[in-house]
């Protein structure tokens, strides 16, 4: 499929509203499915688990949804990737048990692990080489909107029916919006399978990484460490030890997502134009400070008595969360830069698997560090966030040197 004359064509279009509904439906339930656990009896270790088995999941979906689109191409993959994830839904809707959870999970969970490399092939494919770079930003942007409005409407099923319906509620809206989208893809998309590269073996594309790649990915690695140690919890810090509403929880995630749109043309724009060390390192140390200033915003009022300090520190909080998401583009854009011209998308899913089974194993072990103290799980994870900076401050130079040379 050769590439079209204008970012905005039917194949973009189409591509971007399957994922605005995919994540609306996915973002009604999913930032809830820890609280969700917890009224059907799960531990705090089953919560962590299940977060660490999303990570797992997300690193080995990553290369096959990448070895998929280079064989079968974007448009038949995502319509794939999006059926198995309406099924997961499914099994939520009908079975009311944690352990259901997890078996939906191996089908919805890890949807955009999966699909984000066919998405990435897609865009490859469909945009002129010189707009690339904002293609990737445009699906970062877009992606933010129902990542924001998802937890809102997710907090108010559940505030007004109840944890049980409301998350069966939100799960069924999913479902529909799914099938929905599966539809729009039809429809929409060209086929881009006619003339689809061979598949790379995977290890032939772990072969091929060059230098400039395995210096991001290991920086890239211990930042994920400090994301992911407190993700499953953020709800339960806010909600059960904050004593804040899901509702509450809602907005500061729209927060987060609304703060994350904001930067991401401008960076886009300066990132085209200049060296790409300098926004990544920024988008590292918001992640790497957050884990803090969110313990902080529920400590300091207690220890000052000024308990109405909460909700600002904490939307601060979810400020800088927000800002983590600085550089993110210009890294997913960094990575396709640096893959093979031809194996774009199976690099790019290679680079996903080692980076979350690493993360995924180390995740596993959340729910020990939260339950032994909320505090020793964050400030880890912000340690861990810490080493990942300055390995990539220090070492990455030449990375993105080399690789903004290559792209010239």
């Amino acid at each position: 499929m050769r590439p079209e004359s204008s970012i905005f064509n039917k194949s973009v279009v189409g591509m971007l509203v399957m994922v605005v509904f995919v994540g609306l439906g996915e973002k009604m339930a999913e930032r809830f499915i820890p609280l969700y656990l917890g009224v059907l009896g799960a531990t705090p270790f089953i919560m962590g688990a299940l977060n660490g088995f999303d990570n797992i999941l997300s690193a080995l979906y990553s290369f096959p949804g990448g070895w998929a689109s280079d064989r079968f191409g974007g448009k038949k993959s995502l319509i794939l990737f999006t059926l198995a994830a309406a099924f997961g839904f499914l099994i939520v809707i009908v079975v009311e048990t944690w352990w259901a959870v997890f078996v939906a999970s191996l089908f919805f969970i890890s949807w955009t692990a999966i699909s984000l490399p066919a998405i990435m092939s897609l865009i490859n494919r469909s945009v002129p080489k010189n707009r690339r770079v904002f293609g990737v930003t445009l699906h970062s942007l877009v992606r933010r909107f129902p990542m924001a409005l998802g937890p809102i409407l997710g907090g108010i099923l559940i505030g007004s029916f109840g944890m049980l319906a409301g998350i069966k509620m939100a799960f069924t809206a999913a479902f529909c919006l799914a099938l929905l989208s599966v539809l729009i893809m039809h429809f929409m998309v060209k086929d881009d399978s006619v003339g689809a590269l061979p598949p790379a073996a995977l290890r032939d594309s772990l072969r091929k990484f060059p230098k400039e790649l395995k210096t991001l990915l290991v920086a890239d690695v211990l930042i994920r460490f400090c994301e992911q140690l407190p993700y499953a919890f953020l709800a339960v810090w806010v909600c059960n030890h904050l004593k804040k509403s899901e509702f509450f929880f809602g907005w500061l995630t729209a927060i987060e997502m609304f703060v994350a749109v904001a930067v991401y043309l401008p960076v886009a724009w300066l990132a085209d134009r200049g060296s790409k060390k300098l926004y990544i390192s920024i988008t590292f140390c918001f992640f790497t400070v957050f884990p803090i200033v969110l313990y902080l915003a529920g400590r300091l009022p207690e220890w000052t008595g000024r308990p109405a300090l909460l909700a600002p520190l904490l939307a601060f909080a979810f400020v800088i969360r927000g800002l983590k998401e600085f550089g993110e583009p210009t890294r997913k854009s960094l990575i396709l830069d640096l893959a093979p011209d031809d194996a774009k998308a199976a690099t790019f899913g290679a680079y996903y698997l080692v980076r979350d089974v690493i993360v995924g194993a180390v995740a596993l072990s959340a729910g020990i560090l939260w339950q032994n103290s909320p505090g020793l799980n964050l400030g880890i994870s912000s340690a861990l966030g810490l080493i990942g900076t300055i390995i990539f401050m220090k070492f990455g130079r030449e990375a993105v040197l080399e690789a903004d040379a290559q792209k010239s």
